[in-house]
Formats: structure tokens, C-alpha cells, sequence
């Protein structure tokens, strides 16, 4: 894939050197039941269920094709204890009956080993794909994921997952401060609320690559396919 880049708004992926499969991440982040699913967390507090699913299938078909790429895929997925001990304390707000924790038809809320907390069955990962385990909104802050990827020397990462305008931007924002080239793929992220949604890409679109730079999946499956 020598000289191979992904077109990018505003700038084509990698910003620095060629595509290289070997040193660069796929992120799934947070593609659980509660974030994305009928009568997860996320839908019980109202949100829109089309909004939510939005991002599943460009996922899966972006997932496959990286696969075969030989891309470094990670996974990670929030969730808290059943005595919600490692929960913070502004994540602990909201109604009784939609907070964390909170009973509901997949369980409790994000609590760790519920069936909303674990990912949704379009998007589950192989059985060699590591999954980061999180009680923070970045990837990095409550998970080995900066130490393994340096060890792994990646250099570059594709964005995806669940939420644009919380843990995805989060997690883009750790991955450039620690040198990660980043793409967030569009049409591979959802939010609850379209205008966060919108908000948070305008600032990747509009910040001169300082904040990385967005694309959409079939320009990266075309790049990883090398057509």
C-alpha cells in the first residue's frame, strides 16, 4: 500500500507517510446493547433508536474488510460494578428510574456482566480482538490501550463507536496526545442528539487537522481493499 492515503476532510489519512495496515488501530468503542439497542439504556432515556443504529451496519462492513486487511482491532466497552464503587459521581445523576444502574429489560445499566452492557451481535469481537474494559469516556485513561499500542507500534488509528460528542471524541483526543494519527470515520459514529452529533465533527472538520480528520467508510474500504 505504498503512497496509499484515505480521503479526509480536511486532510487525507495518514497525514504523515502511507496507510500501513501493520501500525494502524480500528477502535470500536462502545458498541454495547445500552448504547445502541431496543431498550438499552440509551433508548430508555429517550433517544432515537434509528440514531443510535445508525452507525451498526457501516461498522460491520468497515470491521470486515479491516479484518482482512490486518488491521489491529480493539474494542472497548463502559461498564461499572454492581455496587457502582467505580462510578463517578456526576455519571450518578439523572432519574431514578433511567440513572446507571437502574433496572430495565437488559438489565442494569451499564453494570458490568448485564446483557445491555456487553456489545450488540452485529458487532461482536473475535476471539483474538482484545476489549478494553472502561469506567472512563476516553479508551485510554482506565486501560492498558496506550501501553499496548505502543508496544504493537501503532502509529495510526480509524475511529468508530458510540457516542460522537462523549467517548469518541474523548478517546480521539487521548489518541493525539499520544502521537496516534487519526481518522474519525463519519458515518461510523452516532449520538443520542444530532446537533452534539454535528457539533463535534464540525470542530475535527474545521480545526486544520489539529484535531485529526474525518472520512467516510467507503473511501476506507476502498483504500484497505486497494481498489
Amino acid at each position: 500500500m505504498s503512497d496509499r492515503k484515505i480521503r479526509g476532510a480536511p486532510l487525507p489519512f495518514p497525514q504523515a507517510g502511507s496507510l500501513d495496515p501493520g501500525t494502524t488501530a480500528l477502535f470500536v468503542i462502545d458498541m454495547q446493547r445500552d448504547f445502541c439497542a431496543e431498550d438499552g439504556y440509551m433508548h430508555r432515556l429517550g433517544s432515537d433508536l434509528a440514531r443510535l443504529r445508525a452507525p451498526v451496519e457501516p461498522i460491520a462492513r468497515l470491521l470486515a474488510v479491516a479484518r482482512q486487511a490486518g488491521l489491529h482491532v480493539v474494542h472497548t466497552r463502559e461498564g461499572y460494578a454492581p455496587d457502582l464503587s467505580d462510578l463517578q459521581p456526576w455519571k450518578a445523576a439523572g432519574p431514578t428510574n433511567e440513572a446507571i444502574g437502574s433496572e430495565g429489560p437488559l438489565g442494569r445499566a451499564l453494570v458490568r456482566g448485564e446483557h445491555g452492557w456487553d456489545f450488540d451481535d452485529a458487532l461482536l469481537p473475535a476471539d483474538s480482538e482484545p476489549v478494553y474494559d472502561k469506567t472512563s469516556y476516553g479508551a485510554f485513561a482506565t486501560t492498558t490501550l496506550g501501553d499496548d499500542l505502543k508496544a504493537r507500534n501503532i502509529t495510526a488509528a480509524l475511529i468508530t463507536g458510540m457516542t460522537t460528542d462523549c467517548c469518541v471524541t474523548s478517546s480521539l483526543r487521548e489518541a493525539l496526545d499520544r502521537g496516534i494519527d487519526c481518522m474519525v470515520v463519519e458515518d461510523c459514529v452516532g449520538a443520542a442528539n444530532e446537533l452534539r452529533h454535528n457539533a463535534a465533527l464540525d470542530i475535527v472538520r474545521h480545526a486544520s487537522g489539529v484535531f485529526g480528520t474525518l472520512g467516510q467508510s467507503h473511501h476506507v474500504i476502498a483504500a484497505l481493499s486497494g481498489s
